[in-house]
């Protein structure tokens, strides 16, 4: 089982992926918890400098290291947590690629689909929860603009193509998205999403 976070920057995904990761836990579940863009060690290794503040990095240049950060990540980690029948919590995925670097960086969305498909060989997440907030509160929450990544630090109009490409992404693919109002409370976030993923647990059997 394959479950994936997706939002733009401070909507509160990553919180939302370590308290169902403890939840799951504690209930006897087998929990595989990461993130992308990382997830191996090759992976943060080219997150820090991907993320790197004051560099310059072509888009296209971007798309592949992300991509290269992927593949590493689903031979290494992905693949054989879902081959041993574990719960896979991935801190971004597939989605966030479309989002960033199509919607946002306004990169072919043919060239990811097909590069999506050559690294994640098939796989697919089962569940993908959008934590769904406004770009203005979602950089407002990541605080001081010194302490912002690269990415962090693209203008408003760049991160609302990316809310505005999830959004879309969302609407294409309803059965596996499930959108969750970001702006609530976590626990209420929580609650919300610990019910839709007992769901679907219950669903496919596990």
């Amino acid at each position: 089982m394959l479950i994936t976070f997706e939002g733009i920057e401070g909507s509160g995904k990553t919180t939302q992926t370590e308290l169902l990761s403890t939840y799951l836990a504690d209930k006897g579940y087998r929990v595989v918890k990461t993130r992308e863009p990382g997830g191996t060690h090759f992976g943060e290794a080219l997150r820090e400098v991907l993320l790197r503040r004051g560099m310059e990095v072509d888009s296209l240049s971007e798309l592949l290291v992300v991509m290269a950060m992927r593949a590493q990540h689903v031979d290494e980690v992905i693949l054989p947590a879902l081959q041993d029948g574990k719960v896979v919590l991935c801190d971004r995925f597939v989605d966030a690629t479309y989002a960033y670097q199509g919607y946002g960086r306004k990169i072919d969305l043919g060239v990811i689909e097909t590069l999506n498909r050559l690294v994640t060989k098939g796989i697919r997440p089962n569940l993908t929860i959008l934590m769904n907030v406004t770009a203005e509160r979602g950089l407002k929450r990541k605080g001081a603009a010194s302490s912002m990544d690269r990415i962090e630090e693209e203008g408003i109009s760049f991160h609302q193509r990316v809310k505005k490409g999830y959004e879309k992404l969302a609407k294409e693919d309803p059965k596996r998205f499930f959108v969750v109002d970001g702006s609530l409370k976590v626990e209420a976030i929580h609650e919300i999403v610990r019910a839709k993923v007992g769901n679907v647990l219950k669903s496919y059997g596990v």
